[in-house]
């Protein structure tokens, strides 16, 4: 994977990592996550008049993927109610570029090399250390975590289709991103009352615009990339998120960290370098 390609995916896992920990810090995350989602639309609105219209081939994916990308957020705010960020974020992260990598040569006849396949393992691997330092959890945060990691899975395998036959991963990132929000505020006023909503999205409106434009850069990256390279590589190289949600959970959270938490960082840092010289 060339140098460049990886630092791109590098940082925008460190997006990925700030807009999950103003989830996490909100007070109300199913709305949050919601502001999230729209916050990536609005910053995409100024950008789609500059941009060539996605391929014909491609809409069906940007369908698809808005609905995947509903579900995703959903389970996102129902993993982080259920339990603690230490077990629920690496078993989402960490599961998903296994399955992509088990099935990626099904699904999209892409073939790994030894190396490749040793270091997303060795990025699974660590990330997936991380749970056992997770101090609350329960039976149903597992359960939504899995299930959140297949649906990661279903969506990354639908928008790197999507981007490659779009003729422009950007314009792709920006078009899908418009949905989700949609179908998200529509699911929370049905279901708490549009006063709610209306009053949450007046306090926090900052909050969604500032993660949801780190969110849609993170994934333009990942999709971009994936144009690139195999997307089980750029799938599992973007779960290094987790070492900047680490740093992130100890210095602006004052999280204390156990020594799971540092290996786990120096085994996704060794990941890193097998795909480097992969």
């Amino acid at each position: 994977m060339p140098l460049d390609v990886i630092l791109l995916v590098l940082f925008g896992a460190l997006l990925h990592a700030t807009w999950n920990a103003i989830v996490k810090a909100g007070s109300d995350k199913s709305l949050d996550a919601a502001l999230i989602s729209a916050g990536g639309a609005v910053s995409a609105l100024p950008f789609l008049a500059f941009l060539p219209l996605p391929q014909s081939a491609a809409w069906p994916f940007i369908g698809a993927s808005a609905i995947l990308q509903f579900a995703y957020f959903q389970l996102v705010a129902a993993a982080y109610r259920a339990g603690d960020i230490g077990l629920v974020y690496p078993l989402m992260r960490g599961c998903a570029p296994l399955l992509i990598a088990a099935t990626s040569g099904v699904v999209l006849r892409e073939d790994l090399s030894g190396a490749a396949l040793a270091g997303i393992m060795t990025i699974s691997a660590g990330v997936l250390t991380l749970a056992l330092e997770a101090r609350r959890g329960s039976g149903r945060a597992v359960v939504l975590s899995i299930a959140n990691a297949f649906v990661i899975a279903s969506y990354t395998y639908v928008d790197g289709i999507g981007a490659r036959l779009s003729g422009n991963a950007v314009s792709y990132t920006l078009w899908m991103s418009l949905l989700p929000p949609i179908l998200l505020f529509a699911w929370a006023a049905s279901r708490r009352g549009s006063l709610t909503v209306v009053r949450h999205v007046r306090r926090n409106w900052w909050r969604g615009l500032i993660g949801g434009a780190g969110s849609i850069a993170s994934y333009g990256l990942a999709l971009w990339a994936m144009t690139k390279a195999p997307v089980a590589t750029v799938a599992a190289l973007r779960e290094t998120a987790i070492v900047f949600a680490l740093v992130i959970s100890v210095a602006v959270f004052k999280e204390k960290a156990g020594i799971w938490r540092y290996l786990a960082g120096v085994v996704i840092a060794a990941g890193v370098l097998v795909l480097k010289l992969a």
